[in-house]
């Protein structure tokens, strides 16, 4: 099997077929689905997306994408990042729970991956026409599997208002 960069893995739909089980990429889908379009999640479909390939996916798409501002496990790379640096603008945060990632929608980290921070005034680029939607996701969910339950459950409650 040919490797493919994580983008064009999750954009084109026959490598999706092919290299994602079936099952995997629907769970990202309705992942998707009930994330963005259900304003009044039950108890039940607020539990964690734990599908391993999944999983892999975010992760790696992670690795290649956002690990040398974010860290390797999302820790952050510095160690005040609510400290500006010597540019004035604040280092990237850990998105692992520690800091305050989870304390944005969905819709919101979304929206920050894609856009990017530096219309803001911060350092982040816009990964908008680099990272397809289904990229965004899948490094959502793999970075929402690192969170300690507590900080899920409030991520998700929050997603719910």
């Amino acid at each position: 099997m040919v490797a493919h960069k994580p983008t064009e893995f999750m954009k084109t739909k026959n490598l999706r077929q092919k290299l994602l089980p079936c099952h995997s990429y629907a769970t990202l889908m309705l992942a998707v689905t009930f994330l963005f379009l259900q304003p009044h999640l039950t108890w039940a479909q607020s539990q964690r997306i734990e599908d391993p390939a999944l999983l892999a996916i975010g992760k790696q798409l992670f690795q290649n994408n956002c690990a040398s501002c974010h860290g390797d496990r999302a820790q952050g790379v510095v160690k005040d990042w609510q400290k500006p640096g010597a540019d004035g603008k604040y280092p990237a945060p850990p998105l692992n729970g520690t800091a305050h990632a989870w304390h944005h929608s969905i819709s919101a980290l979304a929206g920050t991956i894609q856009n990017g921070t530096i219309r803001l005034g911060g350092s982040m680029p816009a990964w908008n026409g680099k990272l397809s939607e289904d990229d965004t996701f899948a490094i959502i969910i793999w970075l929402t599997s690192l969170w300690p339950d507590e900080i899920y459950e409030a991520w998700m409650e929050r997603n719910r208002q």
